[in-house]
């Protein structure tokens, strides 16, 4: 194994076992030469490679970090941000940008098996996690099944816990599609993420039974998620 992968390997072991916390420095290339007895150009490659990864950040002038933990997801169950987020031991928020009752267009009457012209909530959230930025949502619900939803509600409450403790909604099944997309201006100031760095766009849909209860349009930091799926044969 080349000597880089080598190093590459030390340093992950040591950040799985929490010898080296979120945001702790990395030791400077000096010190892991000396350390490994190992070539500066064979650190820099390490190092290059452990970035690339999403495993250490840098700061220019100031050093190398460890980066935050990913959040894993299963794909293959039912999930909740807010619930997630609470047993990775994070504290879950939200923040409700705006609010608003619209008439949907021909193709969001589509997407929600709804009649042209039918009115529908539209709502964006900041999802945070321990304060931190981590996802940003603007869902559509349609009104008629939530009569009465308001913006001071889902800022007290997580949004599946309206539906099923308010409104009686079991949810059945949900439809998710996931996309590589380049981070936007306003999107990259609002996470708190640099732009243009790839982001993933997450379109849920949510059904009761045969009917739409809720199509959200997500875009998620790529730094922060990882999805994963088992396959079966």
């Amino acid at each position: 194994m080349p000597l880089y992968s080598q190093l590459m390997d030390i340093i992950v072991e040591m950040i799985e076992e929490g010898n080296l916390k979120e945001d702790d420095q990395l030791p400077s290339e000096r010190e892991l030469c000396d350390t490994y007895d190992i070539s500066r150009s064979t650190v820099r490659q390490a190092i290059q490679e452990l970035e690339k990864e999403g495993y250490i950040y840098r700061l220019h002038g100031k050093g190398t970090y460890i980066s935050p933990k990913m959040f894993k997801q299963n794909l293959l169950k039912f999930y909740s941000f807010t619930e997630e987020m609470k047993k990775l031991g994070k504290t879950p928020s939200s923040m409700v940008l705006d609010f608003d009752i619209i008439n949907t267009n021909e193709k969001l009457a589509k997407k929600m098996r709804l009649n042209i012209g039918d009115k529908v909530y539209i709502f964006t959230r900041l999802r945070l996690a321990d304060n931190e930025p981590m996802m940003l949502e603007t869902s559509y619900v349609p009104c008629s099944r939530f009569p009465g939803l308001t913006k001071e509600l889902l800022e007290e409450n997580p949004m599946y816990d309206i539906f099923s403790k308010l409104y009686g909604v079991s949810i059945t099944s949900a439809e998710e599609t996931f996309q590589t997309v380049v981070t936007r201006d306003n999107e990259a100031k609002l996470l708190k993420y640099s732009l243009h760095l790839p982001s993933m766009m997450i379109e849920r849909t949510t059904y009761e039974t045969e009917s739409v209860v809720e199509y959200t349009k997500s875009v998620a930091r790529g730094d922060r998620f990882k999805y994963s799926v088992i396959l079966k044969k």
